[in-house]
């Protein structure tokens, strides 16, 4: 089932789209915030604390309260005063939706804490207080929930940066609204089931040559086991051949943990018949580095830009130009540092707002995108957009960025489109990590080279399915 994801204005669009229904729309929102409080709410107890608001999502949790005291809850309103201390079955966040654009400060930050110190659930209504709806951030302080119902559709707030530590279980309560008829998405979650029909098992009649090649270019001193890491991701995803041109004067002839790679000198890769191209991963950033991502960038192959790549991309006008003409599949992976270079700008303006960041860069640079990060942003080309929930704390560490190289470079060059192969591999790389940390394997500890084989065996249960 598709997730479609809108902005905040677009939101506000929608509702003035649907014009005077009937019910209301704050009824509606209020009806859907009591039925799942009284689900969640312990059976041993009857007592509800009401966070309203001036707003509203004040408005919608007063009529939640309403309601529940119709089924004979309890129910105390606070707006500004903290209430007198009691053991509360459940606190309601009705405080501020997606309306908020200062941080929360005086006595309602005040009444924030104090549902933060509270033991029992937590239900925020549309968004945690605090939480801005388009980016994640915590303006001020924010309401941590256990649980959110958001009204209409998913924001991406709830998705990124901060959000997934705030908002626990969502639910998304779409109050009867035909959004495709209203205002039709430009952004989803990212998963497996927006590119169905295009997971298909391979056929008996198959070839390696049917798999495509793969060119990894990159291992200056130092740093070979970028390279490879990328290169055995690439082997265990499917990519028929992989080469890997190293940098490194004295590099092995030979992987001896995947000997299956053919290792080369970077300037013989580029003589090969190629279906794709990852460059980046350990590269460096010398004469020699620039002048291969130039070799890359001019051809026709489609090319995964990574690590190094991108910083070189970012220094030279020349490379950035060459990125903007190119017609074929490009693909571009930073995280927050790396796309800060390429919009000229700070790490902290992109994470202020991850979703114009990387739909920026996309635009900037004519390349599906994705920007890395808790709840990352992938753009296509044609601007529309999504958000991988998929991951973990464990995937903060050395090398996870090559193996999703090599993953995506798979995908390439087993002629998915950029846009699919961006989509699924983003998706599928955190559903290993996920995957490793529920067997216990994780997330503290867990290294880039133990999602190689959990990538495999949950794509190919993907193409069983």
């Amino acid at each position: 089932m598709k997730s479609p994801i809108y902005l905040t204005a677009d939101i506000r669009r929608i509702e003035q789209a649907a014009g005077n229904v009937t019910p209301p729309l704050m009824q509606r929102a209020g009806s859907a915030a009591a039925e799942l409080a009284a689900r969640i709410i312990p059976e041993t107890s009857k007592d509800i604390l009401v966070l309203a608001g001036p707003g509203n999502n004040g408005g919608d949790a007063r009529i939640a309260a309403e309601l529940l005291k119709q089924k004979f809850f309890r129910v105390t309103i606070a707006e500004k005063d903290i209430p007198a201390q009691k053991e509360w079955g459940l606190v309601i966040d009705g405080l501020f939706g997606i309306g908020l654009a200062r941080p929360i400060e005086g006595d309602y930050a005040k009444l924030v804490e104090y549902a933060n110190r509270q033991a029992c659930p937590v239900l925020a209504l549309d968004v945690p207080s605090g939480i801005q709806s388009d980016s994640g951030r915590v303006l001020g302080c924010a309401v941590r929930a256990s649980h959110t119902i958001t009204f209409i559709a998913l924001k991406p707030g709830l998705l990124t940066l901060d959000g997934p530590d705030h908002c626990g279980e969502v639910t998304v309560a779409d109050l009867g609204l035909d959004l495709h008829a209203l205002l039709p998405p430009s952004a989803w979650i990212a998963e497996p089931g927006l590119f169905k029909g295009m997971l298909e098992r391979r056929p008996r009649n198959f070839h390696k040559g049917m798999a495509g090649s793969l060119a990894v270019v990159g291992g200056a001193a130092g740093m070979t086991g970028a390279a490879l890491l990328a290169g055995r991701a690439a082997l265990r995803l499917g990519a028929g051949r992989v080469y890997v041109g190293l940098l490194e004067e004295n590099a092995p002839a030979v992987d001896l943990l995947a000997p299956e790679l053919m290792l080369r000198h970077p300037d013989d890769v580029f003589g090969e018949d190629l279906d794709a191209m990852v460059v980046g991963p350990g590269l460096g950033r010398g004469e020699r580095a620039e002048t291969l991502v130039g070799a890359a960038l001019a051809s026709d192959t489609p090319c995964v830009l990574d690590a190094d790549a991108l910083n070189l991309i970012a220094e030279n006008t020349d490379l950035r130009k060459a990125c903007v003409r190119r017609k074929t599949e490009t693909l571009l992976t930073p995280h927050p540092a790396e796309a800060a270079r390429l919009l000229g700008s700070t790490v902290a303006a992109v994470q202020e707002d991850r979703v114009k960041a990387a739909r920026l860069l996309a635009e900037n640079l004519n390349a599906h995108t994705l920007l890395k990060g808790n709840g990352s942003i992938v753009v296509a080309r044609d601007g529309h957009w999504f958000i991988n929930t998929s991951g973990n704390p464990g995937m903060a560490s050395a090398g996870m960025g090559d193996v999703l190289a090599g993953m995506l470079g798979a995908l390439l060059a087993q002629r998915y489109s950029g846009e699919t192969a961006l989509v699924l591999g983003v998706h599928l790389h955190g559903a290993a990590a996920d995957a490793l940390a529920k067997d216990g394997n994780g997330p503290v500890g867990l290294t880039a080279g133990e999602l190689i084989d959990a990538s495999r065996r949950i794509w190919n249960a993907w193409l069983k399915s």
